[in-house]
C-alpha cells in the first residue's frame, strides 16, 4: 500500500503548482512562504531538539502551554513548530516565542518528508490530535526518531476510513512511540490501530493561561460599556443566519443588546455582512475600528487570536458546529472565561467536555430559537461562576502536568 500512497503523493507534488497557485488566490496559502510545503526554506539549517507539529488554530492553541514550558529548558536550544494553515502561522507570529520558529508542514511526499527531517534534525517528533501522516511517520522511524502523538483525536468516521486499508493503518499506526489520548473514544480506537505504548493524560484542552492583564480588554469594556453583550463564538456557514435571527428576539427585549460574533473562518466575514444586511440588521467589523452606535447589532470579529478579549466581556456564549452536521467546535475556552455555554445537538468531536460541561451544569443544548433566546436572556444578568473557572482550571493543571511527565521521558 505504501507504493501506491508514494504513486499518489509523487503526482500531488508534480500538480502543487497549480494546486498552490489556486490557493493563492484564493487567500488560503502564504505566496511569500508557500514553498516550505516542497521544503524550500529561507530560515538557516538548524539541529532541533524539539519538532512539534499543529495543523491549524486549534490544535497550536491547545500546544502553546507545552511549548512555553518547554522554552524554559535549558537543555532545548530550539524548537521547531509546523502547522498547515496560513491562519495559524499568523496566529504563531503574536505569540513571540525566544527559541521557538514556524515553518509550513510540507506534502507528505517520500522525498520531501526526508528532506525535511535531513534539513532541521529532530531528535523528538510530536504531533498534535490527529495528524497521522504515512511517509513522515515512515521515516522518521527510519531514522529511529521517536514519535509522539499528543492530545489524539480519532473519531469513527477516520477509524472507518483506515479500516478500508487494515495493513496499511497496522503498518502506520505501528511507528508511533507513544500516543497520549484526548478522550476514551480515541484510546478505543488506538488499541484497535494496535498502537503498543498507549498512556491515558487527559485532554490538553482543558488547560488555558486566563490572564485578564495579557489579555487587556480595557478598551473593549469601555467600547461595549453602554451596551449588552453575548458571544457566538466559532461559529460555520449558516450558523450565522440563525444567530441573526435569534438576534432579532434578543432586540426586542433588550434594544441595547449586541451580538458578537467570531466566525471559525474569518475570510467568510464579507459573506456574513452580507448576510446580517439581508436580515435587516447592522453589523460592524472589529477591524474597522467603527464606534458602536445605537442601532448596532451585530459586532464581526474578523481578527485571529483575540477571542478570548471577547469572552471576558461575556456571561453567556453559544459555540458554533454545533448546529449543523459538522460535530462541533471546543468550548473550553469561553467557559474558561465563566461564560455559560449554549450548543446545538452536533458536538460528537467534543462528547467528552460537553458531558463534563452539563454534568456541572455549565453548559445547555438546544437548537430552538425561542429556548436559546430564553436561556441568552436569564444568563445574561448573572455574574460569571468562579467555582466553575476554578474547577475547569485545577483539572487543566493536572492533565497538563501529567502530558509533560510523559513527554520529559523522551527529551534526553
Amino acid at each position: 500500500m505504501y507504493f501506491f500512497y508514494a504513486v499518489l503523493t509523487n503526482l500531488v507534488v508534480v500538480i502543487s503548482p497549480i494546486i498552490f497557485f489556486y490557493r493563492i488566490l484564493k487567500g488560503k496559502e502564504d505566496p511569500l512562504r508557500f514553498q516550505e510545503k516542497i521544503c524550500i526554506y529561507s530560515k538557516k539549517k538548524i539541529r532541533n531538539k524539539l519538532w512539534i507539529h499543529a495543523a491549524s488554530i486549534g490544535e497550536l492553541m491547545s500546544v502553546i502551554p507545552i511549548i512555553k514550558k518547554f522554552e524554559k529548558n535549558k537543555k532545548i536550544k530550539s524548537i521547531i513548530v509546523t502547522t498547515t494553515t496560513t491562519s495559524s502561522a499568523k496566529i504563531f507570529t503574536k505569540l513571540k516565542f525566544k527559541k521557538t520558529f514556524h515553518v509550513y508542514f510540507p506534502l507528505d511526499n517520500n522525498f520531501l518528508t526526508k528532506r525535511f527531517i535531513k534539513y532541521w534534525q529532530p531528535e523528538l517528533a510530536i504531533f498534535v490530535d490527529s495528524e497521522i501522516w504515512p511517509n513522515m511517520y515512515k521515516n522518521l522511524k527510519i531514522q529511529q526518531i521517536p514519535i509522539i502523538i499528543l492530545n489524539a483525536r480519532i473519531v469513527k468516521k477516520t477509524l472507518n476510513r483506515w479500516k478500508i486499508f487494515p495493513n496499511f493503518a497496522k503498518e502506520v499506526f505501528s511507528k508511533i512511540t507513544l500516543a497520549l489520548p484526548s478522550n476514551l473514544e480515541t484510546l478505543k480506537y488506538l488499541k484497535l490501530m494496535k498502537v503498543k505504548n498507549i498512556k491515558v493524560a487527559g485532554n490538553l484542552k482543558y488547560y488555558g493561561e486566563k490572564n485578564l492583564e495579557e489579555i487587556d480588554s480595557k478598551d473593549l469594556k469601555s467600547k461595549f460599556k453602554n451596551f449588552r453583550t453575548w458571544c457566538a463564538a466559532s461559529t460555520h456557514k449558516s450558523e450565522e443566519i440563525f444567530l441573526g435571527k435569534l438576534h432579532k428576539k434578543l432586540k426586542k427585549f433588550n434594544k441595547r443588546i449586541i451580538t458578537i460574533i467570531i466566525p471559525r473562518h474569518i475570510n467568510r466575514s464579507s459573506e456574513i455582512i452580507n448576510d446580517m444586511n439581508k436580515l435587516g440588521l447592522k453589523t460592524i467589523a472589529h477591524t474597522s475600528n467603527q464606534k458602536l452606535k445605537i442601532d448596532t447589532d451585530i459586532y464581526l470579529v474578523d481578527s485571529y487570536g483575540i477571542s478570548s478579549k471577547f469572552y471576558s466581556l461575556t456571561n453567556v456564549a453559544f459555540v458554533g458546529g454545533s448546529l449543523i452536521a459538522h460535530g462541533g467546535q471546543n468550548p473550553l475556552e469561553p467557559a474558561r472565561f465563566g461564560n455559560f455555554i449554549i450548543n446545538g445537538p452536533h458536538v460528537n468531536n467534543f462528547k467528552e467536555i460537553y458531558s463534563f460541561l452539563k454534568k456541572n451544569k455549565m453548559s445547555s443544548t438546544t437548537s430552538s430559537i425561542l429556548k436559546m433566546e430564553q436561556t441568552i436572556i436569564k444568563k445574561l444578568n448573572h455574574k460569571n461562576n468562579k467555582q466553575n473557572i476554578n474547577k475547569i482550571t485545577k483539572i487543566g493543571k493536572q492533565i497538563l502536568d501529567k502530558n509533560l511527565f510523559y513527554i520529559n521521558k523522551y527529551l534526553t
